[in-house]
């Protein structure tokens, strides 16, 4: 048997939940200063339009491949250790770049946070 004892791990919210439940009180939101809430009212629009910009370049990058590909039936013909390019392009440009662009994204709202 194990000498160390197990620890549940929950968020702060699901502890609020259960203390709540346990009470049975109304619970309300903190209520926030109105500077408070400007600064979260700018900080959320700005990572709402940053999102649409990742949301809208993952789109055409996931639509324009197909189109690309569509567009240059040339790289059926050119081979790579005996693989169309074309397959080699589905395979090898999607999933690095979303993980580029959700890193850039994720940069991106991080600096929205820090300057908001």
């Amino acid at each position: 048997m194990s000498p160390h004892r197990r620890v549940a791990v929950t968020s702060p919210q699901t502890r609020l939940a259960h203390a709540r439940r346990r009470h049975r009180t109304a619970w309300r939101p903190p209520t926030m200063d109105p500077a408070e809430v400007r600064q979260a009212l700018r900080v959320y629009q700005a990572q709402r339009t940053r999102a649409a910009a990742a949301l809208g370049t993952l789109f055409a990058l996931l639509f324009g491949l197909p189109v690309l590909l569509d567009l240059t039936p040339e790289w059926d013909d050119v081979r790579v250790f005996g693989v169309p390019l074309s397959w080699i392009a589905i395979v090898a440009i999607p999933f690095p770049a979303m993980v580029a662009l959700s890193h850039w994204h994720l940069r991106r709202a991080e600096r929205a946070e820090d300057t908001g």
